[in-house]
Formats: C-alpha cells, sequence, structure tokens
C-alpha cells in the first residue's frame, strides 16, 4: 500500500523517476521511520501514508526548481536537514544536483549519514556543524539555498545569504499563509523572485514556495 501511495504521488507531480528512484524513496521512508521511533528525528506522526504525503510534500517543489536551476553542476546547500526532509528526496530525484545536507544536532546527522550509505547517494554531502560555521567555511560556493521549516523567513534568508554565488537562489517552502513572515523580509536586500502555490497530491495541505535573490548578488 505504501509504495502504491508513493507511486501514486510521484506520478500526479508529473516527474519522471526510474524504479531504482523510487525504491530508494521508499527505503528513506522505512529508515526514517525506523530511526524515528528512537531518535525523535522529525515530528512526523500518524499512520504510514502521513509520512507518505510527508515524503510527496520535499518532492513536490521539483518542478519549480527546475524552472530555475540547471539540470547539470548545481550546488545547493539545505540549511537545519533535520531527518533529511527536502535534501534526501531531492537528492535521490535529481542525481546531477550536489547536495549539503547542514544539521547541528549529531543524532540526526547520524541518521543523514547512514541513509546516505544505505542509498548510495554520492551528491550528497552531510556537515554535522552550525550553519553560521559552515557559511563561514564555504562563503560563495552555492547556487541555491533551500530549507523546511527550519527557522522564521526573515532569519532564514539572513543565514542564507553568505552561502551564495552571485546570481544564487533561496527557495523557502513555507504554508500558505506565509504574508506575515513576507512582511519582514527587507525589500531593500532582497528581490523576490517567485511566489508559488504547491498542490499536494492525495492531500489537503496547502504550501508555497518562495523564491529570493539578494540584491547584492544580482547579476546582470
Amino acid at each position: 500500500m505504501r509504495a502504491e501511495i508513493l507511486e501514486l504521488g510521484v506520478a500526479e507531480l508529473g516527474l519522471a523517476l526510474s524504479q531504482k528512484q523510487v525504491a530508494d524513496l521508499n527505503t528513506f521512508l522505512q529508515e526514517l521511520e525506523r530511526w524515528n521511533r528512537v531518535h525523535n528525528l522529525t515530528s512526523v506522526e500518524g499512520d504510514q501514508a502521513s509520512i507518505d504525503l510527508h515524503l510527496i510534500d520535499s518532492i513536490a517543489i521539483l518542478p519549480i526548481m527546475r524552472e530555475f536551476l540547471p539540470p547539470t553542476q548545481v550546488q545547493i546547500a539545505d540549511l537545519g536537514s533535520g531527518g533529511g526532509l527536502p535534501a534526501i528526496p531531492i537528492a535521490i530525484a535529481e542525481p546531477n544536483w550536489s547536495i549539503s545536507l547542514i544539521e547541528a544536532v549529531r543524532k540526526k546527522t547520524a541518521f543523514l549519514q547512514n541513509v546516505k550509505g544505505k542509498l548510495g547517494l554520492g551528491n550528497a554531502s552531510i556537515y554535522s556543524d552550525r550553519v553560521e560555521h559552515v557559511a563561514s567555511q564555504e562563503p560563495g560556493k552555492y547556487d541555491a539555498v533551500i530549507s523546511r521549516a527550519f527557522t522564521s523567513l526573515d532569519r532564514f534568508l539572513d543565514l542564507a545569504e553568505p552561502f551564495l554565488k552571485p546570481g544564487g537562489l533561496v527557495f523557502a517552502m513555507k504554508a500558505k499563509r506565509a504574508d506575515e513572515e513576507l512582511l519582514a523580509v527587507s525589500t531593500a536586500r532582497w528581490r523576490l523572485v517567485a511566489d508559488r502555490f504547491v498542490v499536494i497530491p492525495n492531500s489537503t495541505a496547502e504550501r508555497r514556495l518562495l523564491v529570493f535573490t539578494p540584491h547584492a548578488k544580482i547579476t546582470f
């Protein structure tokens, strides 16, 4: 049943994934569920279908990300990776994108290292460190920064900016009602490139993807 829900969700998103990629997504779900029982990695609760929808929630933004990012040689930083959402599903679905998962909590990075090894994700790098420290070590390295339920929008943008190359983008995954958080963003510092509502198959959840670029790094 779980595999059927997962395959249906992938199909409804219009994502052309191989059988191995779908199998890897399913394995990730199994590992997340297994570790979460002991280590409380995420706030996922309820039956298995809710976990499937949690994963589908992560990859539902891929069609939008593909509008803005090339198919190869992309460096993405995922801030506050937690249990690997959305970074691990994105790494599975986009093997030509290099994704750095940055997480300060050791039990969570232990899980991420386990999943990386189990799935053979050569395009994923795990950083067991604070976001601010990694930014100081790797400034201006990334084409994009992403996060899901990490912190407030204005704080996330502050943390993301040092990571970005000129022309780099920030993808902020938010609930549908993000207007109040948007008001706190400095329009002098940030340009809103896109504001898209995201449909989650088989769910009543409403999501929104906000795409920003810092004015200081806009290229012409």
